[in-house]
């Protein structure tokens, strides 16, 4: 059907191609599409009401495409679009035959001519409009089906530059916003989830205007959002080539609508998750593009807690087995399978003691598998206040699951959110302020990245050492200002969020209690005073290594006490503030 269409088009002027089409069918259609073309505003050249199709991604097409021409459209298509419509038994007029020029530059010009374009954009309802397209023998397009060239997934695969630029897409953007741009006369799709109900809404003779108009206007706002997207992952490609590094002078973050939440931090706060569908987020990995595979909907809090415990465990090496208990965002309890003997189920135990009232009721993260045993140990395991409570916990987040693993942590609640995510590489982060948004790179320096210098006469023991590197791998976690008390693989007690250091520190070794003797303390900036505060504070209670950045007008009075105390004190060159 299509190579005979091409062999007319040989013969036989545009003009009177269009007319011999329009005499051939204009009885059969004649009814049948009157409300989806009122004949005020049929094409002045008598053509059929047209489709035209072009797109990538052809999931649905060849079913939208019959849908069409059984209402009486006359179906317009390009290249791989075309064939596809025609080996489905759908007749289809090839772009070319409507421009009288072929397709050329590798397929880049096809559809960017006045023949197309003059028929989307022309106004039915403006006269100077009708009477250009009748004098140049333009038929109007009044249905536009254009998805685009797979850019993000060809940058994502590695393709090369050349590659990628050669995916970009002009053809079908100019074609979707000039049918956006147009909508009151012309329907544009660019979601195969749309195709249906476009065919049912042409199909229901009842429709009201009110309706239409609401229906072209939504189909109107999903193109040029779709357009938006796009360009945002093309200017987030470039940029990436040659910005070296530095903050874009402009920048846009396509997202896609997730879920609508129930509310967000309150119930009189409407809110949603969107997903990241920028170039940075390919990978798919994070809270945000976590599966839920059992438990109740997300909450806004939910995502909140989620992303604050799996960040933090996130941060230990996969060789160490590691569980992380969060509540309102803070690290309320962390253990490695390296300070529990290798047992990951010992260090889930002891995440919990840390502070077990805080557990109940939290988030529970592991970097590891989530097995059967380890399933079985999270359902019966009892809160160590009374040791008779089962904990509860509102999410388990891990890597990975067993098969036996999930199945037994679903019988611990109907409502317990099970989480699986993949980990997300350190990025940069934006954050809302009013009018604004702030744009960090996130804060990725671990332990192995720097030096721990000694400061004090007292050296840590090697035991030592490994306990303030746990200890501050755990405060770059907790809420500024932030203070951790540990030991080697176990997180004693923390404080956080107080305005003043010196009230970090007593919460921090309040919760430790009666294991504070021989134990480390991190901090997460310098300590602004040392003696009678928050130094002389921890000494005195048994703290035997401390870690700080430094950088203090009064760094050697902290030198100067643990030395009274025979206390190690070490500097990392290095802040954790987490606001």
């Amino acid at each position: 059907m299509a190579a005979a269409s091409a062999v007319a088009a040989v013969a036989i002027p545009r003009a009177m191609r269009a007319g011999s089409r329009v005499s051939s069918s204009r009885s059969a259609r004649r009814g049948v599409v009157a409300s989806a073309s009122p004949s005020k505003y049929a094409s002045p050249n008598g053509a059929k009401p047209r489709a035209l199709i072009s797109v990538s991604d052809k999931t649905g097409m060849t079913d939208l495409a019959a849908g069409l021409a059984k209402l009486g459209y006359e179906v317009i298509s390009t290249g791989g679009s075309a064939k596809a419509i025609d080996a489905a038994g759908v007749d289809v007029t090839p772009v070319d035959e409507v421009t009288d020029f072929p397709e050329m530059l590798d397929g880049r010009v096809k559809t960017l001519h006045p023949a197309v374009h003059g028929g989307i954009l022309a106004r039915r309802d403006v006269d100077s409009h009708v009477a250009a397209v009748k004098e140049h023998d333009i038929g109007y397009v009044d249905v536009v089906v254009v998805n685009l060239y797979p850019f993000r997934e060809t940058v994502a695969s590695g393709a090369d530059f050349a590659s990628c630029v050669e995916n970009i897409d002009i053809g079908g953007p100019a074609m979707i916003r000039a049918a956006a741009k147009n909508h009151p006369f012309v329907y544009v799709l660019v979601d195969a989830e749309d195709y249906q109900p476009l065919l049912d809404h042409l199909s229901d003779e009842n429709r009201s205007d009110e309706d239409d108009a609401k229906m072209r206007k939504k189909l109107a706002w999903k193109a040029y959002q779709h357009c938006a997207s796009y360009d945002s992952v093309v200017a987030e490609y470039l940029w990436g080539e040659i910005g070296e590094g530095a903050p874009a002078p402009e920048r846009s973050v396509p997202m896609t609508l997730m879920d609508t939440l129930r509310y967000g931090e309150n119930p009189h706060q409407p809110a949603a998750v969107y997903a990241d569908a920028s170039l940075a987020e390919a990978e798919g990995a994070g809270v945000g593009r976590a599966i839920l595979h059992h438990g109740k909907e997300m909450s806004y809090n939910n995502y909140l807690d989620a992303e604050a415990a799996y960040s933090c465990v996130s941060d230990f090496p996969t060789s160490d087995p590691s569980c992380v208990v969060v509540k309102h965002t803070n690290p309320c309890g962390v253990a490695s399978a390296s300070g529990c003997d290798g047992d990951i189920l010992e260090a889930y135990r002891q995440a919990v003691r840390a502070d077990p009232i805080s557990a109940f009721g939290g988030i529970v993260a592991f970097n590891c598998e989530l097995t059967a045993e380890m399933a079985k140990e999270i359902r019966e395991f009892r809160s160590p206040t009374d040791d008779e409570t089962r904990m509860f916990y509102e999410i388990v987040i891990a890597p990975s699951y067993t098969e036996e693993g999930l199945e037994v942590l679903k019988g611990k609640s109907k409502n317990l959110r099970i989480l699986e995510a993949k980990p997300r590489l350190p990025s940069t982060t934006l954050r809302q302020v009013g009018g604004g948004w702030l744009q960090q790179a996130s804060d990725s320096l671990l332990p192995e990245d720097i030096e721990f210098e000694v400061q004090s006469e007292t050296q840590p023991t090697p035991e030592q050492l490994e306990a303030l590197k746990f200890a501050w791998r755990c405060v770059k976690h907790v809420k500024s200002n932030a203070i951790t008390v540990a030991t080697k693989g176990r997180l004693l007690g923390m404080g956080s969020g107080q305005p003043n250091r010196v009230n970090s520190v007593r919460i921090a070794l309040e919760k430790a209690a009666d294991e504070v003797e021989g134990s480390v303390l991190a901090s997460d900036a310098f300590f602004p005073f040392a003696w009678g505060d928050s130094v002389e504070i921890a000494c005195q209670a048994g703290v035997k290594a401390i870690a700080h950045p430094g950088g203090s007008m009064r760094d050697q009075e902290a030198v100067d006490v643990c030395n009274k105390y025979g206390v190690a004190l070490v500097t990392t060159g290095h802040r954790h503030f987490r606001h």
